[in-house]
């Protein structure tokens, strides 16, 4: 076992709120040492948050030692959880030794009891990493480090490597195959060799996690500081297969012009790139070109005949030596010359919106998804009107306008260009005066309650027809947007609107 002092500057990253809880522990005889999350931040020299810990005393014992605290215990393993206000609010969870016994549903223990001794609980732990701990010393003052299994050397190497044997901590629990991904992309680690084979023996254990589960896994490591590294390692490991399958779709389907990257290999930078820390976004910025394997078309250079891929001859090794010979003309191309891939973008959106349902994401989140990934081949001119500037930002969304922008930074630096260009610069800056003018029917200065006092009618499709027509008018001109013009359309509009019911009317009667 290794066992040493914290240093200074180890001991000034404990928070307050840590130190009372070793502090009322101690107090009452009990062994008491910060676990996991809290112990990783301190190594890396961060102050740790939303704090574990693990005791000798039982969840009865816990209650009283933090009693008068904002303490809840509701659960089957013995996890005693008490809020701090901090920041803001944390909940550190307290849960006493103890050792598990068979894990039939690949998440939860079928058994638990109460363990004796500290070494007994960290042997139960997924990551060596995560079996360090940090408690008080038990003599003289301060606190200590301790290390039954190597954790800390590993930690010092940057490798995430299973407590015991990989395969049965991943039986125990699937989902750890992903958390050691997460923890090399939070840390910038590497997965130890055999830990690394006992994912792959065992990505098909990731079929009986909830999707909700999965989900969640997967939006931490795409919030973490190397999101592009996480999602390589899942399509590597094979983890990728049992949650974004159509990734795999993308591995060696070659693109056009100023690509030299083939989709995958693209998609992977753009993520990298993608300056947004949001998860869905950065999800977006990944998927963006999801549907170029199934558009992909060759458009000959002679003829304009268009050939589906996999039905042409003379295929070489790589796209930029693979020629083609046109059936029609006779032209010989290449693909990286000749390759479309039209309508990705839609393709793209329906899949991506598969994909969200599939993972359970909200309703919010999965038309964030599709949206972004829908428009963003987004194309920009000087010539632009700010009507089509207005109906641009009322497509995409004022709440989508700047992921849709920092998506297109990413898209850029993937593909070999510079962050930003002169046309991007432009259009960012007439969004900006654009964004605050009316953009759907609310944002007219009249509503539908002024329309059927004006006309003297009572709600219904008619009402909601002269609002479309009048929001038509002002998104083209928005100085129209005011009460005295608008009043006198809904008169005019509203005129015209009745004639042509009753005129409908009429004919159909007559021909009756």
């Amino acid at each position: 076992m290794v066992k040493r002092d914290l240093s200074k500057d180890e001991e000034r990253l404990l928070p307050r709120e840590v130190r009372l809880v070793f502090e009322l522990f101690n107090k009452e005889g009990y062994e008491i040492y910060m676990v996991g999350a809290g112990v990783r931040l301190m190594l890396v020299g961060k102050e740790p948050v939303d704090c574990d810990f693990t005791t000798s005393a039982t969840p009865e014992e816990i209650l009283k030692v933090l009693e008068g605290l904002d303490t809840f215990y509701d659960n089957d393993y013995g996890t005693v959880g008490v809020a701090f206000e901090r920041k803001r609010k944390e909940i550190y969870e307290i849960t006493p030794y103890r050792t598990e016994r068979g894990y039939t549903d690949r998440r939860r223990p079928d058994e638990v009891k109460w363990g004796k001794s500290l070494e007994e609980d960290v042997r139960r732990r997924d990551f060596t990493m995560n079996s360090v701990v940090v408690g008080p010393k038990k003599e003289g003052s301060g606190y200590e480090l301790l290390d039954y299994l190597g954790g800390l050397k590993d930690f010092e190497n940057r490798l995430v490597k299973a407590v015991g044997k990989a395969e049965e901590r991943f039986a125990e629990d699937a989902l750890r195959m992903m958390r050691a991904v997460r923890f090399a992309a939070q840390l910038s680690f590497q997965i130890e060799e055999k830990t690394f084979a006992g994912i792959v023996k065992n990505t098909d254990l990731l079929a009986e996690i909830s999707r909700e589960r999965v989900r969640d896994e997967l939006v931490k490591i795409l919030k973490s500081d190397h999101p592009a590294e996480g999602v390589h390692l899942l399509v590597s490991s094979g983890l990728m297969e049992h949650i974004i399958p159509e990734m795999l779709e993308t591995r060696g389907v070659p693109q056009t012009g100023h690509h030299t990257l083939d989709v995958y290999n693209h998609m992977l930078e753009a993520l990298r790139s993608c300056p947004s820390p949001d998860p869905i976004v950065r999800l977006a910025t990944l998927l963006h070109d999801i549907g170029k394997p199934r558009t992909r078309r060759l458009r000959c250079l002679g003829c304009g005949w268009v050939m589906k891929s996999e039905n042409l001859d003379e295929k070489g090794e790589t796209a930029k030596t693979t020629m083609y010979k046109c059936p029609r003309c006779g032209k010989v191309q290449t693909e990286h010359e000749a390759g479309t891939f039209y309508g990705h973008e839609v393709v793209g959106a329906r899949m991506v919106e598969t994909i969200a349902d599939r993972l359970r994401f909200s309703k919010k989140e999965r038309e964030r998804l599709v949206t972004l990934v829908r428009w963003h081949m987004f194309a920009y001119s000087p010539e632009m009107t700010d009507a089509a500037i207005r109906r641009f930002i009322r497509r995409v969304g004022k709440e989508n306008i700047n992921d849709i922008i920092l998506l297109r930074i990413g898209d850029r630096k993937g593909g070999g260009s510079k962050t930003t260009s002169w046309r991007l610069q432009e259009l960012q800056k007439r969004v900006g005066e654009q964004l605050y003018e009316p953009m759907t029917v609310s944002d007219l200065v009249i509503d539908g309650n002024v329309v059927m006092r004006i006309l003297g009618i009572s709600p219904g499709p008619k009402v909601g027809e002269i609002m479309n027509s009048l929001f038509e008018e002002v998104i083209e001109d928005t100085s129209k947007n005011n009460q005295e013009y608008l009043t006198k359309r809904v008169k005019e509009i509203g005129g015209v609107i009745a004639d042509g019911y009753s005129g409908g009317g009429s004919d159909r009667e007559s021909k009756d």
